[in-house]
């Protein structure tokens, strides 16, 4: 097993990713909280830029749940079909709208149970608006971020709630408002799946991962991952899935 990070490398750490990128930002484009809750329920499973691109016109026409519910499962479908899962998203990005008008005046909840009660609303998505939209100190775990975990060893678990609560117990209270987009970023552009950019990586002489890549190397995929949350997910008309 790989040497525990000590505080002073975590300190390290975060403070090379703060460097790089001072001010780090969600990819998604969305214009208020609502429309962040809608864009990161269809992320799932999606990239940021799919999502964009199915929402850069339907955020015109439909940025209230107001609005969603009169534009329609079928409209709302038109708009996402590019996007994996549309059929079941678009239920539930209508389910949702609904329940925030009748439940919360139309207003997003700042509340973590009162989120995830919401229809294809999981802890990700829940840490994700609250982070995003509220300034919370969350951290949501996605593939990018559980592969960064483990790979350098700075919070490993066996699923993403395990590396949720290992970074919420190692990541310093200075820097884990934006370590979710730091850790995400460094995932996507820096620490990528198939072969990390390891020669050009600003944590590479604190990261664990033993098959560091050179130029032109190619890197010992990494074997640890993620296995199922379980939390409670509520689709629409249904009963909440755990």
């Amino acid at each position: 097993m790989p040497k525990p990070f000590s505080k002073k490398e975590i300190e390290t750490f975060f403070a090379r990713l703060k460097a790089k990128d001072p001010d780090p930002k969600t990819e998604l484009v969305y214009r208020n909280p609502y429309t962040l809750l809608v864009a990161v329920v269809l992320s799932a499973q999606a990239t940021d830029k799919g999502v964009n691109k199915a929402t850069a016109e339907l955020f015109k026409i439909a940025d209230t749940p107001q609005k969603m519910v009169a534009l329609g499962e079928a409209g709302l479908t038109q708009h996402i079909k590019t996007i994996g899962l549309y059929r079941n998203k678009a239920k539930n990005v209508i389910a949702l709208s609904k329940l925030l008008i009748e439940q919360h005046g139309a207003n997003i909840p700042r509340d973590r149970d009162a989120l995830e009660a919401l229809p294809g609303v999981g802890r990700k998505t829940a840490n994700v608006v609250l982070n995003v939209a509220f300034g919370e100190p969350t951290i949501a775990v996605d593939t990018h971020i559980f592969r960064v975990a483990n790979r350098t060893g700075i919070a490993p678990g066996k699923n993403p709630r395990e590396v949720e609560d290992g970074l919420e117990r190692v990541v310093p209270s200075e820097y884990k408002l934006h370590a979710h987009h730091w850790l995400i970023l460094h995932g996507r552009y820096t620490c990528i799946a198939r072969k990390p950019l390891c020669p050009v990586c600003v944590v590479r002489d604190l990261c664990r991962y033993p098959d560091k890549t050179k130029e032109g190397g190619t890197p010992t995929p990494l074997k640890t991952k993620p296995k199922a949350v379980k939390t409670r997910v509520r689709p629409a008309g249904g009963r909440a899935a755990r």
